[in-house]
């Protein structure tokens, strides 16, 4: 409890300090230590109510820190050590990803390769300067297997193309790309980044990359690591939706990712690496602000 943490401390830290630090009111806290029952305040059940509506509307996927974010959009003055204790005493964990594991990948193919542009090059300061993918296992019900393919927007952690299909051929991680330069304004030069894997040496697909005008990048060998961002949003990914269950064929895989990835990755779930904005409220700040910039 608040008020047992701050008796533990008031000889070190003012009342009124540790009262104003954990968002209690003193009278409050003075009630309590006369030994008087503890009543919670009408704003004080509300943001109870809040906290747990906000956990449960973002599927358990929100820690305290990005609920504490959530509730500020609503209006609470909150800290996170309220945000903290009010989840623990409602029993309320965020769902935890599993310690990142490289997955290796099969590279055994002639090539040619490409090589890592981005080694030396500048993170990128604007959308549509670097995708990177990768190719994800996904469980089907029945033993079988499905796999996902997405290109991510370095920029804004955006996804912006994706396809989940029964094989992995170049077609999949092609058709992703596809739907990527359709949706989206991908600039020339851009980079496109991805593992040694044999499906980015598809004549097709690098075609594709050529018509396009983009540059090919690959990740060094036996070096997952140099496609990190891809890695964690696996990780995440599979945290958030699939916590170690399956999906029951392909459809309804396609139809938990596109509302995972569309309706609530790239639109609602904020990163801490973006400022707690969603992808989309990135760009589109970006964008606002290049406009005022014209003006």
């Amino acid at each position: 409890m608040i008020y047992q943490f701050i008796c533990q401390h008031i000889d070190e830290h003012a009342v009124q300090l540790l009262c104003k630090v954990f968002g209690v009111s003193r009278s409050g806290f003075y009630r309590y230590q006369a030994g008087e029952t503890y009543q919670p305040t009408e704003g004080k059940k509300k943001l109870t109510q809040s906290v747990e509506e906000s956990f449960l509307d973002h599927c358990q996927r929100y820690g305290s820190r990005r609920l504490v974010e959530e509730l500020r959009d609503q209006g609470y003055q909150v800290s996170r050590y309220q945000v903290q204790q009010l989840m623990q005493q409602q029993g309320l964990r965020a769902i935890q990803p599993r310690i990142f594991v490289p997955r290796t990948t099969d590279s055994r193919h002639d090539g040619p390769f490409s090589p890592n542009l981005l080694l030396e090059a500048p993170l990128p300061t604007a959308p549509g300067l670097v995708l990177v993918g990768e190719i994800t296992y996904i469980a089907l019900a029945g033993g079988e297997w499905a796999y996902l393919a997405a290109w991510m927007d370095l920029f804004s952690r955006r996804i912006k193309g994706w396809q989940v299909e029964k094989h992995m051929e170049a077609s999949l991680i092609h058709k992703a790309l596809k739907k990527a330069l359709v949706a989206y304004p991908i600039q020339e030069q851009a980079i496109v980044h991805s593992d040694r894997g044999g499906q980015y040496i598809d004549k097709g697909f690098r075609l594709t990359l050529k018509d396009n005008q983009l540059r090919q990048s690959m990740s060094r060998p036996d070096d997952p690591y140099d496609n990190a961002f891809m890695e964690s949003y696996w990780s995440r990914l599979k945290a958030e939706l699939i916590q170690d269950g399956i999906f029951q064929n392909l459809e309804d895989a396609r139809t938990e990712l596109f509302e995972y990835i569309e309706c609530y990755y790239n639109r609602k779930r904020k990163h801490s690496s973006l400022g707690y904005l969603s992808p989309e409220q990135f760009e589109n700040e970006y964008y606002l602000n290049l406009s005022k910039t014209k003006h």
